[in-house]
């Protein structure tokens, strides 16, 4: 039985994650900040499954004990501060867990059992002011965030420590990918979430910026898996991992909300350019994700239609069940 560590078990990616990896009998563990209120909720279903340590990216020295008490064959490192809008409010605290933090797990690898086979979590925000189409493995990074900055860190930090300590560390330059367990505060669930209410009656508008940005959108329970595959090939290497199509978020907003059988969308929605106006934007990402095609047969399987769908059935449910 291989023994798996991921950090940011709780969030999206953290949870279809677990679930994937005890599909294929692995013991998992995943590290979670000591909090008075836990955030389990999108590991409810297996909690009695997965076993959590405490443990900070921020803490080096709870990083070994984490490896050291999971005995990890592998680890996965998700966890960051991964709300884009959040890093130019807090972008010293954003390069600590999503840059600093990198090195941190690496470093505490390379102590404890240079062996483990280690995967990074990079990100398309990396890629920023583009300057080709679609972007792959090869194209060159202009972040527009400090979190764009902090990822680009961590994806040259595993890089390095790949090639000065001959660790397997992969990096998957993973695009926007979303799910029903996305965070309201996200721009895709905001949407969802508020589509589900507005068509049960318990809210009257749906406030975004511009509705113009494009994004190449999938679904995070088909990502998970090519973040397995790579830790399985022989050599560690760096992945992109996209659908290859982008759709705006007009597009997004109009498909959810004819999920619920509303055409007039266009009277629920209050556009507010100047309230969510960011420093620097990024306007258009569209990924190549041929050479993980190719080298790990990895296909995604989900539509954009489906998960804009899935994740407002899922809201409509919520809302529902709620008193």
């Amino acid at each position: 039985m291989k023994s798996a560590l991921i950090t940011g078990i709780t969030g999206q990616d953290g949870s279809y994650l677990a679930e994937l990896l005890l599909s294929k009998n692995y013991k998992v563990y995943g590290l979670v900040r000591r909090l008075s209120t836990p955030n389990t909720g999108n590991i409810r279903h297996i909690y009695d499954k997965v076993e959590l340590i405490s443990g900070d990216l921020l803490d080096q020295g709870s990083l070994q004990d984490a490896i050291r008490i999971s005995e990890a064959d592998e680890v996965y490192n998700l966890a960051a501060q991964s709300f884009v809008k959040a890093s130019w409010e807090q972008p010293v605290l954003t390069g600590e867990f999503t840059a600093l933090g990198v090195t941190r797990m690496l470093e505490a690898i390379r102590i404890v059992n240079p062996k483990i086979r280690f995967y990074q979590a990079s990100s398309s925000e990396m890629f920023g002011k583009v300057t080709e189409t679609p972007q792959k493995e090869t194209t060159r990074f202009h972040p527009r965030s400090p979190y764009g900055v902090a990822k680009v860190y961590g994806h040259y930090i595993t890089l390095n420590y790949r090639e000065s300590y001959n660790l397997f560390a992969c990096s998957g330059i993973l695009f926007n990918h979303e799910s029903p367990r996305r965070g309201i505060e996200f721009v895709t669930r905001k949407i969802t979430h508020a589509v589900a209410r507005i068509s049960l009656g318990k809210q009257k508008n749906l406030e975004l910026g511009s509705l113009e940005p494009k994004r190449d959108w999938g679904f995070a329970g088909d990502y998970v898996e090519a973040m397995w595959l790579m830790l399985q090939q022989e050599k560690p290497d760096d992945y992109v991992i996209a659908t290859g199509e982008n759709h705006s978020v007009k597009e997004f907003v109009e498909l959810a909300f004819k999920t619920v059988g509303i055409d007039d969308w266009e009277k629920y929605v209050v556009s507010n350019k100047s309230k969510y106006m960011r420093p620097a934007e990024v306007d258009y990402l569209i990924g190549d994700a041929s050479k993980a095609e190719k080298v790990l047969g990895w296909k995604k399987k989900t539509s954009f239609k489906q998960l804009v769908e899935m994740m407002v059935r899922a809201d409509l449910e919520r809302e529902k069940s709620k008193k």
